[in-house]
């Protein structure tokens, strides 16, 4: 049995996702403890904040992370977030110190971050190695020369940001629906596919006749007017229950519910994340993909998802009942690109971290051997006779 830190960004659904993933797979064998900022704390919170968590030697620790912040027309506003981003970094080296008197006191035998700035660089202030399993890292390790111009400059300037984050890992472990090149001379990278959640690698797979819509609170009017001009019953996430309008049915948030709906419609529509796109096409559900204004790593994602040919890609503030006819005319030939398209991450994620932790403890062994061989060395010099 071993001993893991695990910490993650506070942003996302996809972080939080990811974590759980590896931790109901790893948790039978070892304890873990979790470091969590922000909206992934409350989306941990109700899985691993409780004495059955306990027992199984999870705990959830809560600590300050990095957000995003959008503006009034419900943009990111990159000015207020780099502000604020700049107040957690000056506050930083106070929750290392903190992390480290943690290490110090429990002596992990392995370390793991998805995209969080703070533990890995308490662990390598006490010179001990760490890895890396998130997305993000696509941004500095993938050859990303099939992108437009504009998403390559920004490519190019955000992975200056992603190696400030954090560098130094001993293996960076790439999570993706998408899998193109490295970029010459990287070096300890794997690509997986995306860590799919036992309540979807268990769901029952069905095709219904209605459409799945995950959608941000400030969704425009042209995406609700397109969806109601689908011809399709659709049910909709992310604004809320209230009551029906015609064709269209809100639901309230709920992970179970979301999740079987994925597994019976026909195609989905949503906001162009990694996770949920990852999600979709495990279950060979067509994707229509509408990234958020200003957010490239969205855009990213669009592109790979109308390279791929699994599905359609259209601005958050574009999509019109025209182009939502044009995604349901070629559902069968989606269908058909993603039938061989490799998404399944777990297993390797698992057997890595595995190798990961078996290496580190071998190397604590060898370490205690030769402590006690040289203090045995010693004692029989030194002893009196």
């Amino acid at each position: 049995m071993g001993k893991i830190f695990y910490s993650l960004a506070g942003e996302g659904r996809g972080h939080a996702t990811r974590v759980q993933t590896i931790v109901d797979s790893l948790s039978k064998k070892h304890s873990i403890t979790i470091f969590a900022p922000n909206h992934a704390y409350d989306l941990l919170k109700p899985l691993y904040k409780n004495a059955k968590s306990r027992l199984r030697g999870i705990r959830l620790v809560r600590i300050p992370g990095l957000s995003f912040h959008y503006n009034s027309r419900k943009e990111l506003d990159y000015i207020k977030t780099a502000y604020y981003g700049l107040r957690y970094y000056l506050a930083l080296p106070r929750l290392i110190h903190w992390i480290k008197k943690k290490i110090a006191k429990e002596k992990p035998d392995l370390i793991i971050s998805d995209f969080d700035p703070a533990l890995p660089r308490a662990a390598r202030k006490m010179n001990l190695s760490f890895i890396s399993l998130d997305h993000q890292h696509f941004l500095s390790t993938y050859d990303l020369s099939s992108l437009p111009w504009h998403l390559k400059l920004k490519t190019a300037m955000m992975a200056i940001v992603v190696n400030i984050m954090y560098a130094g890992q001993k293996e960076t472990i790439v999570s993706s629906f998408y899998f193109p090149p490295l970029r010459k001379g990287i070096k300890n990278t794997r690509q997986i596919g995306v860590l799919i959640r036992n309540t979807v690698r268990d769901a029952q797979v069905a095709e219904g006749d209605y459409l799945l819509a995950y959608l941000r609170r400030f969704a425009g009017q042209n995406i609700l007017d397109s969806l109601r001009k689908s011809g399709k019953p659709v049910k909709i996430y992310g604004l809320g229950a209230k009551p029906a309008e015609g064709n269209l049915e809100f639901k309230k948030v709920d992970n179970h519910g979301f999740v079987q709906d994925l597994a019976g419609c026909r195609a989905l529509i949503t906001t162009a994340g990694n996770q949920v796109i990852g999600e979709a096409l495990y279950l060979k559900k067509p994707v229509l993909a509408m990234p958020e204004s200003k957010n490239f790593e969205q855009e990213i994602n669009g592109h790979f998802i109308r390279e791929s040919g699994t599905g359609l890609t259209v601005g958050f503030d574009e999509l019109s009942p025209e182009i939502m006819h044009t995604f349901l005319d070629n559902l069968d030939e989606y269908k058909n690109n993603i039938s061989s398209y490799p998404v399944y991450g777990n297993n390797e994620a698992v057997a890595t971290i595995e190798n990961h932790l078996y290496r580190a403890k071998e190397e604590s062994r060898k370490k205690a051997r030769e402590i006690r061989r040289v203090k045995s060395f010693y004692e029989k010099v030194f002893s009196p006779y």
